[in-house]
């Protein structure tokens, strides 16, 4: 269904489930942003139910760095003091140069962002928020192996149609389903993320086996042009160091976004570097490598009964470290407009949801993409500061 026909004909549903129950939300992937959103939901009196294609929840990927303002988000809907159990916490943000070591500038972060911005910044395993997340939901919200391959509006639901053959009726469908978004193609038709000539290397190396300074710090050290970059953060108390690095390349030829990398190719782009951040990149011995791909801006996100969330409407590179923030931060948003929402005509309250967040999203999107956030400057507040849960609605 594109922009021009978002108001399909009448369909109405037999037996749906509204009948006696309260206004149903599916959310269209299992992700951070799609479980932050089903317990905002029923936290807002919404009953969700999570779609999610994977046969179960494992241990994928390494990292997430959770700014204040994702903090302050994942505080209100409950989590904060299970994630703050296993999480590192930065003692400063910082920038230094990729030769001499200067550093360009410098947060204090820990205690002071707690007092200055509400929240901490804390580091974590990214499947410690996803188990986190998930243990804040009741059994049975999110239904594994459920891969969605077609949605349909009418005046009165969404029916979701999944690869087995099933199909279910919600009053509305979020799709937070990333940048491969099938809700987001239904909407709006086709298009290709573009590849950036980005890519980018991740390790986790256990911090005993370094000697170098900085360790409690979130450090990025910019290399001689843009696209060459490295980012060092704590994860599980200090107790392992984050590698993040990128570098050009000139295309992407893997089906896969993200495969096995190898060490000695990673070590190879900074040989020029300063010692401390080679001493780093010595220690590192297994690797994934990944394409950073990028979407532009959408004009629109929703339609009577359908919208988007996270990566599905806004993906970004990873340069701000917002695009898990900008997914929780949508998820708080959407469930607060939702909350007053008219089960009959839920089009204004989701109007209202995408109104309140396009303006923020896209200023982060295109930020990350300049790849220029605190360089030199010393001040995150406008993206720091920002509270999901007092925010003027749009």
């Amino acid at each position: 269904m594109h922009a021009n026909n978002q108001h399909a004909p009448t369909h109405p549903r037999q037996g749906g489930p509204t009948d006696g129950g309260r206004l149903t939300v599916g959310i269209v992937g299992g992700g951070v942003g799609g479980l932050a959103a089903a317990i905002a939901l029923r936290r807002a009196g919404l009953e969700p139910v999570v779609f999610e294609q994977a046969a179960r929840f494992g241990r994928v990927g390494a990292d997430i760095n959770l700014t204040p303002n994702a903090v302050k988000a994942l505080d209100g809907l409950g989590v904060g003091a299970t994630l703050r159990r296993t999480a590192a916490r930065p003692t400063h943000r910082l920038s230094r140069s990729w030769d001499t070591g200067e550093e360009t500038s410098r947060i204090e972060m820990g205690d002071e962002a707690q007092t200055r911005y509400g929240a901490p910044q804390l580091t974590m395993h990214r499947a410690d928020l996803l188990a986190a997340l998930e243990d804040a939901l009741p059994p049975g919200t999110v239904r594994f192996g459920s891969r969605l391959i077609r949605t349909v509006e009418h005046t009165d639901g969404v029916t979701a149609t999944f690869e087995d053959g099933s199909e279910t009726d919600v009053d509305i469908l979020v799709g937070a389903d990333g940048i491969h978004s099938v809700v987001r193609t239904d909407l709006f038709g086709p298009e290709t993320p573009r590849f950036t000539g980005l890519v980018a290397y991740r390790a986790v190396v256990s911090a005993g086996r370094l000697e170098v300074p900085g360790m409690d710090t979130f450090t990025k050290w910019w290399g001689p042009d843009p696209a060459t970059q490295l980012v060092t953060f704590p994860l599980n108390r200090g107790r392992d160091l984050f590698v993040f690095a990128t570098t050009a390349q000139e295309s992407w030829q893997h089906e896969s976004w993200t495969t096995p990398g190898d060490a000695a190719e990673l070590r190879s782009h900074y040989g020029d570097f300063h010692p401390e951040a080679r001493a780093v990149l010595d220690a590192c011995d297994e690797v994934l490598k990944s394409a950073l791909y990028v979407r532009d801006p959408l004009p629109l996100w929703s339609s009577a009964r359908r919208t988007l969330l996270g990566d599905a409407c806004h993906p970004m590179t990873p340069f701000m470290a917002q695009g898990a923030a900008m997914a929780i931060e949508d998820a708080v948003v959407l469930a607060r407009a939702l909350a007053t929402a008219d089960p009959r005509c839920p089009e204004p309250a989701l109007k209202s949801y995408e109104t309140t967040r396009q303006d923020r999203t896209a200023r982060v999107q295109l930020g990350s993409r300049g790849n220029d956030w605190l360089h030199t400057s010393g001040n995150g507040d406008w993206v720091y500061a920002y509270d999901a849960w007092t925010v003027a609605l749009g």
